[in-house]
């Protein structure tokens, strides 16, 4: 590690600080101005460049909603978990994209869909047009073609 690059911890707090941050809808603006720092100060904390301290984790938390372990929890495929490095690398591509604004909001969309046969072909399609296999092998039925009906 470069004596510049960001702490991988630091970096991934910073990840779930965002990813809060953005699933309330709250902007840099206004969890700075709850902390009594700059915007400028808040981005560098959600990239990982300045640590947050123990207390400032806390208000964090506080204004966020959560309690400050969240900031540390991570999914099945963490580093920890003795996955190879490239499971561990696709986990950290999939929790960046689910902090990212494009994340949120299309996690929310999909959540409002009930239907699990439509949820399965929204994925299949996704996949289709990714031109990637689909990670949870959920296929359409034989024969049917990517471009078909989503409500047929």
């Amino acid at each position: 590690m470069n004596k510049k690059d960001p702490n991988p911890i630091d970096a991934f707090v910073g990840s779930r600080v965002r990813m809060r941050r953005l699933m309330i809808g709250l902007s840099q603006e206004k969890l700075a101005d709850g902390l009594g720092i700059t915007f400028q100060q808040v981005q560098k904390y959600e990239k990982g460049t300045n640590r947050i301290g123990a207390s400032r984790l806390q208000a964090i938390a506080d204004i966020l909603g959560v309690h400050p372990s969240f900031f540390f929890q991570q999914d099945e495929g963490s580093a920890q978990s003795g996955k190879p490095a490239a499971d561990v690398h696709e986990s950290q591509e999939i929790s960046s994209f689910v902090a990212s604004k494009e994340g949120i909001a299309l996690n929310r969309a999909f959540l409002k869909i009930t239907d699990p046969v439509l949820r399965k072909k929204i994925i299949s399609l996704v996949a289709a047009m990714a031109q990637t296999p689909e990670s949870d092998q959920t296929h359409a039925p034989s024969g049917t073609r990517p471009a078909e009906s989503l409500h047929g």
